[in-house]
């Protein structure tokens, strides 16, 4: 055992040693990268590339009992077979407890700024989804777009392209993946439905795992950086949720999703600023409801605008940011047939604190949420946040 130990440390430390410094983490939103990017980038002396993110947060609703947890440690590891062909992988321990493969994925640069990709990819819907490593956005938790509409972290198996239109001040990405899970058999000869109202599509997610599929579903973002400081995404997602073979041929097993994404991110000099509408329409969503008496809505929609400024001399190395986000978010847009509107699931945050750029890599955040939904007799709790991120 202390010979496997020995050996693991001899390995880290050879990766380690070998690896260059990597690009300074910036803000700057035309130049940012998110983690599988670095590693694809290039700028590592070897082949294997070594790496990894975590959040430890703290949140206190009022007059509840405070939480304090390690939401997430992601390992990054990367390989470069040959100068066209590399292979990245993050491995996501959440909570201490679960363990799941975030990405896995071959990526084959076949011409200049166009890559062929394969395997276990993150969907690119809005923002977070893609850059959800912590010092990469304010606020000690991630939107909550993000989170009941945009269900991140999103990723799933399919294959696609990726690349720029330099000419033309435009990247892009196209893929086709299985899609979400709806329902199962419940081993009753009942079915059982996956998809609900409260956090939408979230449950749904296949993440890989023994993945069904019987009609694949199309991805695709449009980002625009031909300003300075600016940069514009349009993201789309198109197809129907999966069931179980034995399931399928029922009606109501599945539904229909179409799902569009504006965002933009801003940056000059000491002000950032970022803003984001999700916009989730889902048809056959009454005969799903009727199946398996779940409350799932006919539509989704949700968007937030944040900015922040930089409290600290532009020329430090440290960034302090003081940041505001106005978020409204409802999986309850429309229903269909006789499924009534919970006005709970219509919800309001404000976010408001600071967000310290201690170095490039880590960060320690601090902000109070002002929770709310449409019901006139409203039972959310505010929140205090505090959180310590790490990317390297």
């Amino acid at each position: 055992m202390r010979k496997l130990i020995s050996l693991f440390i001899l390995l880290f430390a050879t990766i380690l040693s070998a690896q260059t410094v990597t690009d300074s983490i910036t803000l700057d939103p035309q130049k940012q990268l998110n983690a599988a990017q670095r590693i694809l980038s290039g700028n590592y002396a070897s082949a294997v590339t070594l790496g990894a993110y975590g959040e430890m947060l703290y949140n206190q609703p009022n007059g509840d009992n405070g939480e304090l947890d390690i939401q997430r440690l992601v390992v990054l590891l990367g390989y470069r077979f040959d100068d066209r062909t590399q292979f990245v992988t993050e491995i996501e321990f959440e909570h201490v407890q679960e363990v799941f493969v975030e990405q896995a994925f071959v990526n084959y640069n076949a011409a200049n700024n166009f890559n062929i990709r394969g395997g276990l990819m993150l969907v690119p819907m809005g923002i977070v989804n893609e850059y959800h490593e912590p010092t990469t956005f304010n606020g000690t938790e991630r939107p909550a777009i993000d989170n009941v509409i945009v269900p991140s972290t999103w990723r799933e198996l399919g294959v696609g392209v990726y690349g720029r239109i330099n000419n033309a001040s435009l990247g892009y990405q196209a893929y086709i993946f299985n899609g979400f899970k709806s329902t199962e058999a419940d081993g009753e000869g009942g079915i059982t439905g996956i998809l609900k109202g409260s956090n939408g599509l979230r449950s749904g997610r296949q993440k890989g795992i023994q993945s069904t599929i019987d009609s694949p579903t199309f991805s695709g973002k449009l980002d625009y950086y031909g300003v300075p400081g600016l940069r514009l995404g349009l993201s789309g997602y198109f197809g129907q949720t999966q069931a179980d073979d034995d399931v399928e041929s029922t009606d109501g097993t599945n539904i229909g999703i179409s799902m569009i994404g504006l965002d933009a991110r801003y940056a000059y000099q000491k002000f950032t600023a970022r803003g984001q509408f999700i916009h989730a329409s889902l048809s056959d969503t009454e005969a799903y409801n009727t199946l398996t008496g779940r409350d799932l809505g006919s539509a989704m929609q949700g968007w937030y605008l944040e900015g922040a400024y930089n409290l600290l001399p532009t020329g430090n190395r440290q960034k302090l940011f003081a940041f505001a986000r106005y978020e409204t978010y409802d999986t309850h847009t429309s229903t269909a047939g006789t499924l009534e509107d919970n006005l709970a699931y219509d919800r309001t945050d404000v976010t408001t604190g600071l967000t310290y750029h201690i170095a490039p890599g880590v960060v320690v955040k601090g902000d109070y949420q002002f929770r709310s939904n449409a019901l006139e007799d409203s039972d959310v709790k505010d929140r205090l946040n505090f959180g310590l991120g790490v990317w390297f």
